[in-house]
């Protein structure tokens, strides 16, 4: 059970309170969220599926997986398992860079900097402080040190004990500030925006974009998955497990949206102001709360970027420990010095993610930050490729029986064998489709 909560710590994490509510912001509002809301389900969850069967099947990191269950193809297959060491490695690097974001306004939280401010002046002091040079490097690099220091502690010591407790604080605290922002005034337009059915902006970029959230809040193509499966008991049911962690990924995306977006109109934010959303609106929640609930609106801005921060360490450590799960199997090492390496790669990167909003802001990649670059290519790219070839591998590499006899735990679950075709024709022929047209749309459009 601790496994699944890790599993789950790693799907409700920053994807949720950082990245969803400025993508819905970004790309179309309830378009947004219907066309989520069934990527999920029909697509992201079979896909989840599928990366859990191979990681309890083969028993081994995500790189070795697909080597140990095709053996006949392993030439191909080790190449192609380098992706799941990859795609973490890059986006823990820029991820570590908005938990650094996130322990700074925890930090300010304690100050009681959020008492009577303005919309204006709560986004300057975020475009001031992500515009400088050495605070943010330096937040960047506690943050990763605290999730080093979890993984360093090994599965069950650190991430599975961290996750346990963590999580339950999550939804308590998104939902009491969820409540208190759509009672705000002018916060009803924000959940009008989010609930209120409009297709007029369900385009075929909308559609892509939701569809990558939902991979990307679910941790799918990151190699997480597959790791933590191959810690997955063989008495653990992966369809309950799997549909319990969606289902929650989604009501945290939900909740975390409206406690965003309300606060968002009520401030007079621009929805798709982009990746500081959170961070320009959530003061503005506090500093209203301070006039009304003076008494407690310094606790609870704490205890919200306590949560924050919380929600990317959730993510980032299951990143850094598809890594090092690697390296300490691969080449022998022991734990310590992989997460090591891990964090000096990463840390390094996540530098340069950093300083592209300050000293490196007019370098630029095909038109992109290098902040902007790693989470484009990771999201748009790599995670639909892994994905893809993650599905490809189940549906048409691994013997049927084999991936039935995880799925039913040798035929012994009655409801799973009964779904076991539904969920096979999703995972062999739905999913491979959604996921090639979405990889084109991102090119064409």
């Amino acid at each position: 059970m601790a496994v699944i909560l890790a599993m789950a710590g790693s799907a409700i994490g920053l994807g949720n309170i950082w990245r969803f509510p400025y993508m819905l912001g970004e790309y179309g509002g309830f378009a947004f969220v219907l066309i989520y809301i069934v990527a999920t389900l029909l697509v992201s969850l079979p896909v989840f599926v599928a990366e859990v069967v191979i990681g309890r099947r083969s028993r081994c990191n995500a790189r070795d997986a697909f080597v140990r269950l095709a053996p006949g193809h392993s030439g191909f297959w080790r190449i192609t398992g380098l992706l799941p060491v990859l795609i973490p490695t890059i986006i823990a690097s820029y991820y570590s860079v908005i938990g650094g974001w996130s322990l700074e306004y925890l930090v300010k939280a304690f100050q009681g900097v959020f008492s009577s401010l303005s919309p204006e002046q709560s986004a300057g002091i975020f475009s001031g402080f992500i515009s400088s040079t050495w605070t943010p490097i330096v937040m960047h690099l506690l943050f990763f040190a605290l999730c080093a220091v979890v993984v360093a502690l090994g599965v069950k010591s650190g991430i599975e004990l961290f996750s346990k407790f963590t999580m339950p604080v999550l939804f308590v605290l998104v939902v009491f500030i969820a409540i208190y922002s759509i009672c705000l005034p002018g916060a009803w337009g924000g959940v009008e925006y989010i609930f209120k059915p409009d297709l007029s902006r369900m385009t075929p970029r909308t559609f892509a974009y939701a569809m990558g959230q939902s991979f990307y809040s679910l941790s799918l193509g990151m190699g997480a998955i597959i790791t933590y499966g191959s810690y997955v008991h063989k008495n653990e049911n992966i369809l309950a497990s799997s549909t319990g962690t969606a289902i929650s990924d989604l009501t945290f995306a939900l909740l975390a949206a409206l406690a965003i977006m309300p606060a968002v109109f009520a401030a007079g934010i621009e929805p798709g102001a982009g990746p500081g959303l959170i961070f320009q609106s959530i003061p503005f929640i506090f500093s209203k709360m301070s006039i009304d609930m003076p008494w407690i609106s310094g606790v609870v801005a704490v205890m919200f970027f306590l949560t924050v921060v919380v929600a990317a360490m959730t993510s980032c450590i299951s990143l850094i420990e598809v890594v090092t799960a690697y390296l300490v199997e691969r080449y022998h090492i022991s734990r310590g010095k992989a997460v090591a390496a891990v964090s000096l790669v990463c840390g390094s990167a996540g530098i340069l993610c950093s300083l592209s909003f300050g000293p490196l802001a007019g370098f630029t990649i095909g038109g992109k930050s290098i902040f902007d670059l790693f989470d484009w290519v990771a999201s748009n790219i790599l995670l639909l490729l892994m994905s893809l070839i993650t599905v490809v591998f189940v549906g048409f590499v691994m013997k049927k029986d084999d991936v039935r006899d995880e799925f039913t735990n040798s035929g012994s679950l009655s409801l799973n064998r009964k779904v076991f075709p539904a969920v096979y024709f999703l995972i062999k022929w739905v999913a491979p489709v959604a996921i090639a047209v979405i990889f084109l749309t991102n090119f064409i459009l």
